[in-house]
């Protein structure tokens, strides 16, 4: 498919200035770019390494444009993101930025708006993106500020073997209650524990699944007036199932068990169940897992709600600062692309397509071959995932599914899966930690209740 050089195109935008910090680290950021070259600056994810891999064949020969990558462990990128946009130093045009970053990014005036940009490409097919990733990556001020590169939810994963051979039935739309019996009835099965689900503290590893629960279980972080509410009924139940789940039937050493631990101990034939992101689905079916082809998928558990899984996406935006707008929006039309797509589809295989962004990759035959084992559920987790604004049961006064969209969640995340993660390791009760916790997002919200 031939591209169309945004120079025919004519898009203004308004520059707004970011707030300054100082200091760089990690290693000297890129010169700035030019009408030809533009610099990338993203996490070093598979994904991010196959697109670098195609980009000077598919990209660089039919635009001219040279992309200078920057992919860094994801810990650092975000780091570098953080100064570079924050100071708006211009050394980036682009960077991955994600479902957290967006809202907040927006409302300072560090990213640009792309809503022109995507109405007048009209072979990027805008409309073919998920509604759910569009309404997540959409600022306050109801502009689009990012375009998702891939898009996860999250499901559960059951052995389907284990669970003929106990004479046990997986529901389709499962409950917590229901998840937590099936636990119990099939732990030690052929060696297998009942369930994997993250321990390891971390914003990203074990609070992504725990406020999931928290959500369905009609909790909530914050009140309308930013009162915390950690150590109400409903988030206390919500960490106490989660935490009683992971002791009964959960894997071995729980609190040092993130995602890659969960993963590796599924692929490895230890759990009989594991509730986490429809994106993991690839490495559970490849080969040298000792469960391919023995894996059902079915929805994440509910319980208040009807829909209880997450929404997670890593997104291209423009910082303000660039001065090379066009060029930029030109690799994002392309990285983004139903055209990128299938070129690595081609080239590495259809699994290796960036997944749960675009409607039309699930009507692709070659991926529904490739993936046959769980592209619908992937699907329907990805359509029917909770929505990013309103995720539980009752307003509240931020957005966000599996985190709380606003600066200072990072750190109270941080602290406050620490908290949790003593508790799955028996250090401390469950209503201690809470306690603690409540303190610390109280604390972290002062500025908000002050108006």
């Amino acid at each position: 498919m031939k591209r169309s050089p945004l120079s025919h195109l004519t898009v203004t935008f308004a520059v707004t200035a970011g707030l300054a910090l100082s200091g760089c680290g990690g290693g000297d950021p890129p010169s700035g770019g030019s009408k030809e070259s533009i610099n990338v600056l993203s996490m070093n994810a598979p994904q991010m390494q196959n697109l670098k891999k195609l980009t000077k064949r598919y990209f660089t020969a039919e635009t001219g444009i040279t992309v200078n990558y920057t992919l860094l462990p994801e810990n650092e990128a975000r780091a570098r993101m953080d100064r570079e946009f924050s100071s708006q130093a211009g050394h980036y045009d682009v960077a991955s930025v994600s479902a957290y970053e967006v809202p907040i990014y927006s409302k300072n005036g560090w990213l640009v708006p792309l809503d022109s940009y995507a109405k007048a490409d009209e072979s990027f097919d805008q409309g073919d993106i998920f509604p759910n990733l569009i309404t997540a990556l959409t600022g306050s001020d109801g502009k689009l500020y990012a375009e998702p590169f891939y898009g996860e939810g999250s499901f559960t994963m059951y052995r389907k073997d284990l669970f003929r051979k106990a004479g046990l039935t997986m529901p389709q739309n499962p409950t917590w209650q229901q998840i937590a019996s099936l636990a119990a009835r099939i732990d030690g099965t052929e060696g297998a524990k009942g369930i994997c689900l993250r321990g390891l503290p971390g914003w990203g590893q074990n609070l992504a699944p725990i406020n999931t629960v928290v959500n369905t279980f009609g909790g909530t972080w914050y009140d309308m007036d930013w009162n915390a509410r950690l150590t109400s009924p409903e988030f206390k139940k919500a960490v106490q199932f989660y935490v009683d789940l992971v002791h009964r039937h959960g894997e071995t050493d729980a609190a040092r068990s993130g995602v890659l631990e969960i993963l590796d101990a599924f692929r490895e034939g230890k759990c009989a169940m594991m509730y986490d992101a429809t994106s993991l689905a690839q490495s559970v079916e490849s080969d040298g897992s000792a469960v391919k082809g023995k894996v059902g998928y079915v929805a994440a558990p509910h319980d208040k709600t009807q829909k209880a899984g997450w929404l997670w996406t890593w997104a291209w935006g423009i910082q303000s600062a660039s001065k090379n707008r066009d060029a930029a929006w030109e690799f994002i039309s392309w990285a983004s692309s139903k055209e990128y797509q299938e070129q690595i589809g081609k080239e590495a295989g259809w699994t290796a397509a960036p997944a749960g962004s675009r409607e039309s990759l699930y009507a692709n035959p070659d991926y529904q071959r490739a993936a046959a084992a769980w592209y619908q559920q992937e699907y329907t987790a990805e359509k029917n995932s909770a929505d990013p604004k309103n995720p539980g049961v009752g307003p509240r006064p931020y957005t966000g599914i599996s985190f709380v969209g606003i600066p200072e969640f990072a750190d109270i995340g941080t602290k406050v899966s620490q908290e949790i993660s003593y508790a799955i390791a028996g250090r401390q009760s469950v209503e201690t930690a809470l306690q603690k916790s409540q303190k610390i997002a109280q604390a972290a919200a002062a500025k908000y209740r002050a108006g």
